[in-house]
């Protein structure tokens, strides 16, 4: 199943259900294969740096496959010039929305000043987006947390996105946590702080023509379903969607989107990915950066841990091809 463009849903929608931009984690296989799961799900790419783009011509890392539409490309940065001329080349490449990141906690990114320390700068954030809604065309989107620090989510949240808002920006993604920038490991930032899902329910409230779509915390369509419920745009999930994709993305098209379809078999979606692998090797790639992501493709299901076992073991040998993926379904069905 290759989507058709001509039946993808508008940004707003597919944006009911997004997978977070995760670093070494949403590449461009993960894609993919998150696509053939789910062809409605709006899906991110890793962060970007806009230097690494700009100063650097790393556009090789703008690659991305025709099938991952809808696609959105993240940007870290916190020049508007840097960040409009990134924007221009996301566009030239083909992603659908350009993605700001107010959120990540990591050292490195807050040695270049962007990331999450962007929450104590709604200003210069909302020069970025002018910026960059005047370089391109297509929509321009932030993702950010709470707050950071010692600030007050309820004080500086509606501060920050009512600036965005005003500079353009028609779409937020809210990670429910805030980020501690000393003090905490990017992992602990994923963990330790609490989160609190009401606020983002609350902003959404007071800013009712931004589409606000709630991250964190978030394992479950029905949890996500409920988030809908009670009135936001859109629901993030993250490593819930990339550790358990069949469970969180194969019944994605039929619950969140309202399609009269039956949600694919992790079976069928190994199989659908083959022809994808062979293409890869083809071009000189190795299986194992295509099969890391299929990992957890059968979670919680009889001879799921089998399945990891054979793809780990075997799939980083060199000349491993797609007869390693069969012969892991073959174990499957032995322990069926």
């Amino acid at each position: 199943m290759i989507p058709d463009p001509l039946q993808q849903p508008d940004l707003a929608t597919a944006a009911r259900l997004s997978v977070a931009p995760m670093m070494d984690w949403t590449d461009r296989h993960c894609r993919y294969l998150h696509r053939m799961l789910s062809r409605n799900t709006l899906l991110y790419t890793e962060m970007v740096t806009a230097p690494a783009l700009v100063r650097g011509g790393a556009v090789h890392l703008l690659e991305h496959d025709a099938a991952e539409h809808p696609v959105a490309l993240q940007l870290g940065g916190s020049d508007p010039v840097e960040l409009a001329e990134a924007a221009k080349l996301g566009q030239a490449a083909g992603y659908d929305e350009i993605n700001l990141n107010c959120g990540c906690p990591s050292d490195r990114v807050q040695s270049g000043t962007f990331g999450a320390v962007l929450m104590k700068s709604p200003g210069l954030v909302a020069e970025c987006v002018a910026a960059m809604r005047e370089a391109v065309s297509v929509e321009v989107t932030v993702k950010c947390r709470i707050g950071v620090d010692d600030q007050t989510p309820d004080d500086v949240l509606p501060e920050f996105l009512g600036q965005v808002e005003r500079a353009g920006c028609r779409r937020v993604s809210i990670h429910a946590r805030k980020a501690w920038l000393q003090g905490l490991s990017p992992k602990e930032n994923r963990d330790i702080p609490p989160l609190d899902h009401d606020l983002v329910v609350r902003m959404k409230q007071a800013f009712p023509q931004l589409h606000v779509s709630i991250n964190g915390g978030i394992t479950a369509l029905d949890e996500a379903e409920a988030f809908l419920a009670r009135g936001l745009d859109g629901v993030m999930i993250g490593r819930a969607a990339y550790q358990r994709p069949a469970d969180l993305l194969a019944g994605a098209d039929t619950r969140i989107f309202g399609e009269a379809s039956r949600p694919p078999e992790p079976e069928d979606i190994a199989r659908r990915m083959l022809p994808y692998v062979e293409r890869h090797l083809a071009a000189g790639g190795r299986l194992n950066q295509v099969t890391r992501h299929m990992l957890g493709l059968f979670a919680g299901r009889p001879g799921a841990r089998a399945w990891r076992r054979h793809l780990s073991e075997e799939a980083h040998r060199g000349g491993a091809g797609p007869e390693v993926i069969e012969a892991a379904l073959s174990g499957l069905a032995c322990a069926a």
